[in-house]
């Protein structure tokens, strides 16, 4: 079973030593280089804790794509936790460490995290680091530790595909100080030993990590995964950058959903629909021909993950209206009811969630959206200007999306109303979604109307959650109904949601008409 820990940490180089000078390891460890940290104002003693031999093999795939995404992979023996060790970047000298045991080959958990950057690509050997670490504790009066310095002597051995360890590989060596934060630590305290390191002349390093600097110091590296950045200057340029920033959302959130992390689901989920939503909009940019196969597909992915995420924010929206009612309107095991029912459907929401993302039809997916924008099937609209192509694209999706409102608006409310209402949300998440491919290249009033778009979005969302609310609430009180238990509460909350409903359909028709401003349209058509 992996582990996952926060790691917060800065790293350091030690200074460079006078030319001509002794080239042979630095006196110490380089201990004596390190200034006296005991200068730090909440540090009262630092605690030496000895010397640890580690030896890590990092790996990756031949072009190195969890490198280009900042994700290590590695097997480390020596130390306490020595196993495999999988860290995601979460910010700058912020890193999820995720950690399996000691074993001779990648255990499946850690193989899934990486499954979606990595698919059917081998991973290999890449590099190893023998690191000769002396580490010491920041403690303070009361004998808490405050942080961890490690002075690292380091060996880097860049390993070569079909070699040995040594045949063909170059190598470097450094030596460098990291400086941990320990569990609940306060982030200023590594500011403050900064500032001591700084007054001695140890400099932050260069490199984000080790493997990082072993890379660039040994032999030259193989071409990254990742396409240089682009400039964009045409309607094309700007399109595809947009269905970029998603394929690569959804390539990241995969992992982030394996590790259930909070409103996962959700992100990955809209980043398929945003590039579904540009497919269609941006139709005389891109090929529909090559597209749309893969929007199927994307069709496809979101409607299963909305198993997932349509019950987590059901879960959300019933266990506040419970919440809200004094208990003697609660009749009945409510809360447990509730409870069970949440349990239940999350955890078969989840595990066909996650049997999804280990299909064979999902991975070709990812290499379908890779293959495409690798040598994408522009049209000839491709090369038009962006304040030309891009506006228009946008007008004809509001235009689809007001005539579904004022359609709706002409229905009695009822069935056929409700899901006239669902088909307008759609299509506000459309003509939202278009505007903010075309933000980087509209500024402002592409900004603009995608706020419009958003309001109107809510209203109908709320409405549909509603209507989905109402048929499980009316689910709960059948069952608890057949168990003899009191269906009062089911009914109550029933009833709120449909005077919910009724308000989201009176209100409407105000924000649609403040959407529908006619100087936005103006300032959109002018561009």
């Amino acid at each position: 079973m992996a582990d996952t820990k926060r790691e917060i940490e800065r790293k350091y180089e030690l200074p460079v030593r006078p030319a001509g000078g002794d080239e042979g390891p630095l006196p110490d460890g380089g201990r004596a280089l390190l200034p006296d940290l005991t200068k730090v104002r909440a540090v009262s003693a630092v605690t030496a804790r000895g010397v640890t031999e580690l030896d890590a093999v990092y790996h990756d795939t031949s072009d190195l794509r969890l490198t280009a995404d900042s994700l290590t992979l590695r097997r480390r023996t020596g130390g306490a936790d020595e196993g495999w060790h999988l860290k995601f970047p979460v910010g700058d000298g912020v890193r999820d460490e995720i950690q399996a045991p000691l074993s001779d080959t990648l255990p499946d958990e850690l193989a899934a995290l990486v499954r979606s950057r990595v698919r059917g690509t081998r991973l290999t050997p890449v590099v190893r680091l023998r690191t000769s670490r002396a580490t010491s504790l920041l403690v303070d009066k009361a004998g808490r530790t405050l942080a961890e310095v490690a002075l690292d002597t380091v060996h880097a051995e860049r390993l070569l595909a079909g070699a040995g360890s040594g045949a063909g590989a170059r190598t470097a060596d450094w030596t460098e100080i990291e400086v941990e934060l320990a569990e609940d630590g306060d982030p200023a305290l590594l500011d403050a030993v900064e500032k001591v390191l700084r007054k001695a002349g140890v400099r932050p390093a260069s490199a984000a990590s080790k493997l990082a600097r072993a890379l660039a110091e040994t032999a030259p590296p193989t071409k990254s995964h990742k396409a240089a950045k682009r400039v964009l200057v045409t309607a094309g340029d700007h399109v595809l950058a947009y269905l970029r920033e998603q394929a690569d959302a959804i390539v990241s959130y995969d992992a982030a959903v394996r590790r259930d992390l909070p409103d996962s689901v959700h992100q990955l989920r809209v980043a398929t629909r945003r590039m579904r939503s540009a497919f269609r909009t941006y139709k005389k940019v891109l090929d529909r021909d090559a597209s749309r196969p893969i929007g199927a597909e994307l069709q496809w992915l979101a409607g299963e993950l909305g198993v997932d995420r349509d019950h987590e924010v059901l879960a959300e929206r019933l266990t506040e209206r419970v919440g809200a009612h004094d208990t003697t309107l609660l009749l009945g095991p409510v809360h447990a009811r509730l409870r069970i029912w949440d349990a239940e459907g999350r955890t078969d929401a989840r595990a066909g969630t996650l049997a999804v993302l280990d299909s064979a039809r999902y991975l070709r997916l990812l290499d379908s959206m890779e293959a495409l924008l690798a040598d994408p099937p522009l049209l000839d609209g491709a090369a038009r200007k962006p304040a030309k192509a891009l506006p228009r694209a946008i007008v004809k999706d509001y235009e689809r999306l007001a005539g579904r409102v004022e359609y709706a608006l002409t229905l009695a409310p009822g069935e056929e109303r409700d899901l006239a209402l669902h088909d307008a949300r759609k299509a506000a998440k459309r003509a939202r979604y278009a505007a903010d491919a075309a933000v980087p290249a509209l500024g402002k009033p592409a900004k603009r109307f995608s706020k419009r778009m958003k309001a109107v979005q809510s209203v109908l969302g709320d409405h549909q959650d509603s209507v989905v609310a109402r048929d499980a609430l009316r689910d709960l009180a059948i069952k608890a109904h057949a168990a003899g238990e009191s269906a009062f509460t089911w009914g109550l909350l029933y009833g709120e949601e449909e005077a919910r409903a009724a308000d989201r359909e009176r209100e409407l028709p105000r924000v649609w008409r403040k959407s529908a401003d006619p100087k936005l349209r103006t300032a959109l058509g002018r561009l």
